[in-house]
């Protein structure tokens, strides 16, 4: 199809892999640390399967945002360009108006678009930036919105915070970004579907590489 899923997750892979390299040429990155990072890779593929036997959750929260005229995504560090991401796929598929922000930038700007019938979708990683991200979520709550995370199975704090979750596999390491946009790109899919679009082939857009 169009939409470029598969594209984006193996550019991810690739650059990990690239950085990888780099580390072990730097002696940045130990023989243990290395290891732990290919079994990483190796466990990929089972923590994708289990994102997609959680399917019957996504086509709940799917079913929630079929009707929005507009959705944000939010996330910090890393998690931005997965919310820049998400929010592509779904306005490439199913036509609903959707924007990716930086959580730390809601202030500058996005707040002011902010109303309570914006579904707000975060994206939730128990790394360093789990605190603000936090808080970024109470200021969205505090202004109304209904609040969608996706986070780590094992956070036992999230669902104090927002109304619904989707949880990826826990113990993913660097590479929870990877069960996390197949979260993201399902959702999309799903929406589209019950809106009936065309998801393979979505009005007014091209493979890049096939036009000027």
């Amino acid at each position: 199809g169009v939409a470029a899923t598969k594209t984006f997750t193996a550019q991810i892979l690739v650059l990990f892999l690239i950085a990888l390299k780099i580390g072990v040429n730097k002696n940045e990155i130990g023989a243990d640390e290395l290891y732990k990072h290919i079994l990483d890779l190796k466990e990929l593929s089972r923590k994708v399967r289990e994102v997609l036997e959680k399917s019957n959750k996504i086509l709940d929260v799917a079913y929630q945002l079929k009707n929005a005229r507009s959705i944000f995504y939010i996330g910090r560090g890393v998690n931005y360009p997965l919310a820049l991401e998400g929010a592509l796929k779904l306005k490439e598929i199913s036509y609903i108006h959707a924007e990716g922000f930086a959580a730390g930038e809601l202030k500058h700007g996005p707040f002011a678009l902010l109303t309570k019938i914006t579904p707000v979708i975060a994206i939730v990683t128990m790394d360093s930036t789990y605190d603000k991200m936090i808080t970024s979520i109470g200021e969205v709550k505090a202004r109304g919105p209904q609040v969608i995370a996706i986070a780590d199975e094992d956070d036992t704090e999230i669902e104090k915070h927002a109304d619904f979750e989707i949880r990826f596999p826990a113990n993913t390491g660097h590479l929870s970004c990877i069960p996390i946009i197949v979260i993201l790109q399902l959702l999309a899919y799903h929406v589209a579907n019950m809106k009936h679009c065309s998801i393979d082939k979505p009005r007014n857009l091209a493979k890049s590489v096939t036009v000027e």
